[in-house]
């Protein structure tokens, strides 16, 4: 499978934590998805100086470019206004 490195910074308005918040639960039941179905690798919020999240770094693997672009248009964070922007890149995990 190729592998990716997502990189996503959320919206910086007033009301960007709380749609974070709402749609996290949303967001952590696709990764546990992904998880199950082997194309989860590794993944978490990116934190501010005071400990708030802002972002989301994810390590994902699908057979094509088509199956991971999918998942990110229908990823909760994206059809909720959640990620501003998301840059994603081919990545290989090192075997060690």
């Amino acid at each position: 499978m190729k592998q990716y490195l997502v990189t996503a910074y959320d919206y910086t308005d007033a009301e960007a934590l709380q749609r974070r918040l709402g749609a996290r639960p949303h967001h952590l039941d696709g990764a546990k998805a992904l998880k199950a179905s082997g194309n989860f690798v590794v993944g978490g919020a990116m934190l501010n100086d005071e400990g708030k999240m802002i972002g989301s770094t994810m390590i994902v693997q699908f057979e094509t470019d088509e199956e991971m672009e999918a998942w990110k248009q229908n990823d909760p964070y994206i059809t909720q206004k959640v990620w501003e922007s998301v840059d994603v890149k081919p990545f290989k995990v090192a075997d060690v």
